[in-house]
């Protein structure tokens, strides 16, 4: 191993290795690789970290029968300080590298060799075996994890009625496990707002105007109030006051981002926000401005030949996460077992834990239950498809979109890094240059506080 691969490793991670005598290599973080993750929990005793396979599912139940401790998982903000005290990134799998009570999933010492996280996000370091990560006599070694099948995404012609089909099985499932009623009457979804069917009804309609969009929004107060309070934010640098909707949309917003934006609020005030924080450090009226504002900024560099819409496309980004209201509101016995899930395996996509737990995902309801409140298919299949870049299929731009936006609201520090692998071939799909990215996210840094705002507004 030359010098210069040893000199990106942390300084605390090169201390470590070279007090500990631990033999190892440094390569590049690639996708194909299985690492070694590691889960945080805590109680009163102090934390425990669980050692397992990066294609593996910490268990509750199991963790909680080793260690006889009820256990919940170490918070982001708590696990962002231990990363912030060692100088590092990334936690590697060092049993006596932080103070806490480990465990080491048996499947990993099933392989010759391993990987784990070097501190360095781009970078892990090869193991001969999982023997280098244990140190302590103190440490357990013990089967607490599941397997799961990461399997491709299944492209079926039916998608819908696909969709279904697993949502019947999901509910038929839940039946094994008392919950009794029909998938009708477990999806208690309140009917689509008047205003959302009035808006809908106005996108096909040849005679739509400003004037007819302007009374469907002010016949709601809180609506009208949260446009007009949009079209003010100093994020749109608006001259004068705005003082009506028509304001907002004449002399900001537009009639298309108006359209779309008031159909947006209005369906993500259909459901109640859940107290969980799923997982996060942002909110999810936080995320969902900045994913909006991200989406339409991508969408201005696009050529105007290969444009998508960029009202849909914002609307996409906009409610790209109404499928956790609809679990929060819809299961509500499983919401929390899911979301201590996705709290715990954070090296996981949400979307297989979902899987795991409930049979669907949160983008499969969400995507069905719009498509039956005939909503644009830019919106819902950009929503079913949100998390796979392998996608090519119809409106799969603002599937793209909202992929892309997310990595880049990672990368630029907006929310919080799971240091997912990402695919850069969205950028040749969307026919976007990857030069032309940074100046619009450092403005929409530089306007968070504007965003914010703005978010705050939907929370009251």
């Amino acid at each position: 191993m030359t010098s210069q691969a040893e000199n990106i490793l942390p300084i605390i991670v090169r201390q470590h290795l070279a007090k500990q005598s631990i033999h190892h290599a440094v390569g590049p973080n690639k996708p194909t690789l299985e690492r070694a993750e590691v889960c945080l929990l805590e109680d009163e005793q102090g934390i425990v970290q669980v050692f397992l396979s990066s294609k593996a599912l910490a268990d509750f139940d199991k963790i909680k029968q080793v260690t006889g401790r009820e256990l919940t998982p170490l918070s982001s903000q708590k696990i962002n300080d231990i990363k912030r005290r060692l100088n590092i990134e990334t936690i590697p799998a060092f049993d006596d590298l932080i103070q806490a009570t480990t465990i080491i999933d048996k499947a990993l010492y099933e392989t010759d060799r391993i990987f784990v996280h070097s501190g360095n996000p781009s970078h892990l370091m090869a193991l001969q075996n999982a023997d280098a990560m244990k140190r302590l006599d103190t440490t357990i070694i013990e089967s607490v994890a599941t397997q799961l099948p990461l399997e491709e995404t299944n492209y079926e012609l039916s998608l819908f009625d696909h969709d279904r089909d697993e949502i019947h099985t999901a509910v038929n499932k839940f039946t094994a496990l008392r919950i009794k009623q029909r998938l009708e009457e477990t999806l208690e979804i309140p009917p689509l707002p008047d205003t959302a069917q009035a808006i809908i009804r106005l996108r096909v309609d040849p005679d739509a105007n400003i004037e007819k969009l302007s009374q469907i929004v002010e016949r709601d107060p809180s609506l009208a109030a949260q446009v007009v309070s949009w079209a003010s934010s100093s994020y749109y640098s608006a001259p004068g006051s705005i003082k009506s909707v028509q304001d907002a949309i004449v002399r900001v917003l537009g009639y298309d981002l108006v359209m779309n934006l008031a159909l947006g609020l209005s369906l993500g005030k259909t459901l109640d926000m859940p107290i969980e924080d799923d997982g996060n450090d942002v909110s999810y009226w936080n995320k969902a401005v900045y994913m909006a504002a991200c989406v339409g900024a991508l969408v201005s560099t696009i050529p105007r030949e290969f444009r998508p819409s960029f009202g849909l496309s914002y609307l996409a980004g906009l409610l790209h996460n109404f499928g956790y209201l609809i679990m929060a509101h819809s299961f509500r016995p499983h919401f929390e077992v899911t979301a201590n899930m996705i709290a715990l395996n954070k090296h996981l996509d949400h979307q297989h834990i979902e899987k795991h737990v409930l049979g669907i995902t949160r983008d499969q309801i969400a995507s069905n239950l719009m498509h039956s409140w005939n909503m644009p298919g830019e919106v819902t299949m950009g929503i079913r498809y949100q998390s796979d870049p392998h996608y090519l299929g119809t409106n799969s731009d603002q599937a793209h979109l909202i992929y892309l936006a997310n990595h880049l609201l990672e990368e630029y520090g907006l929310i919080p890094n799971s240091h997912q692998v990402f695919d850069s071939m969205v950028f040749e799909h969307l026919n976007i240059n990857k030069e032309d990215v940074e100046p619009l996210m450092e403005q929409i840094k530089t306007n968070r506080a504007e965003l914010d705002m703005i978010a705050n507004s939907l929370t009251a």
